[in-house]
């Protein structure tokens, strides 16, 4: 039996579609979990080898679920990232008119990204939300909702009709899916890289996440996403997830880790890997004082200080 990779499925989702822009998948078997937390549990439990999940788009920001089940759990590493153009069609049953439409149903995910069209077309229709857009059409089919907002390439797998396709309230909307597996030494460094973390406070204080966001800013690492989420331990209590640009193999990444490490609560890793739009390239040159380089010359005059040749 080859590998196998899970995802959220049912079959026929946008993380389906994303998942095979992977070239290895040809030689892996491709598993549907009715949830996130389902597929990354069977990587934890050595169901499967890793699970492919959506964890933020660019219309309402991280997926929770997501971030959630990579906060809680036995630990697991972000392996590659995958970016897909999103865009819905409405799916109904045949014969079915916009008239006749009252409830409609998707993922949580994709109410911010039809909401203006919900208001202007279907204004008294009831949403239902669904494990996924894939799922949300297999309801469709067995006649528990009138409609789901999926992909228009789910029509023909759920026996639907495509009743309104291109449906987006924002421009060049994506969402960003994730490659999740056990935990393993970080591929090397491309040269256009970000790296994953959680961190967790060792106390609630004025000025704490400007101390812990100030381990990035004084080596010149720039942050791609910054989100809170609870813990769970009571109102006011927050770890934050943390996506910055670079490699923990670049000196100035590590050097940050060591020190929120030093200064955190706990601090977990969630992987190195390669950034999907690859544009690191196009980046200014580190500040003043952050490069690797200045890194490597100050480690060394450390060193020489310890050993009397200063």
């Amino acid at each position: 039996m080859p590998a196998s990779y899970a995802y959220l499925g049912p079959e026929g989702t946008f993380t389906e579609v994303a998942l095979r822009t992977l070239p290895e998948t040809a030689t892996r078997q491709l598993i549907p979990y009715v949830s996130v937390q389902s597929a990354l549990d069977a990587v934890r439990t050595g169901e499967a080898e890793a699970a492919f999940v959506p964890i933020e788009n660019s219309v309402e920001g991280g997926i929770t679920t997501t971030l959630d089940s990579l906060v809680a759990g036995a630990p697991l590493m972000i392996y590659r990232e995958v970016l897909l153009s999103i865009t819905f069609a409405l799916l109904v049953r045949p014969g079915t008119a916009l008239s006749d439409i009252k409830t409609v149903s998707a993922h949580p995910a994709a109410q911010p990204q039809v909401r203006n069209w919900l208001k202007a077309n279907l204004p008294d229709a009831v949403w239902e939300s669904a494990a996924s857009n894939a799922d949300a059409a297999r309801l469709v089919q067995e006649g528990r909702y009138d409609a789901a907002f999926a992909g228009e390439f789910a029509a023909a797998r759920y026996g639907l009709t495509a009743l309104e396709t291109g449906i987006h309230d924002a421009e060049n909307a994506q969402t960003r899916f994730v490659l999740v597996g056990r935990p393993a030494r970080p591929a090397a460094p491309t040269g256009a890289d970000k790296t994953s973390v959680v961190l967790w406070q060792r106390d609630d204080h004025p000025g704490g996440l400007r101390d812990l966001l100030g381990e990035f800013a004084t080596r010149g690492i720039n942050l791609m996403v910054l989100q809170s989420r609870p813990t769970g331990a009571g109102i006011g209590n927050y770890c934050f997830c943390i996506d910055a640009e670079g490699h923990i193999s670049d000196r100035r990444v590590a050097d940050a880790l060591m020190s929120l490490k030093r200064i955190c609560r706990d601090v977990r890793f969630l992987g190195s890997y390669p950034r999907a739009d690859a544009i690191a390239a196009d980046l200014p040159a580190p500040l003043p004082g952050t490069s690797d380089a200045a890194f490597t010359t100050a480690a060394d005059w450390v060193a020489r200080c310890q050993d009397g040749r200063f």
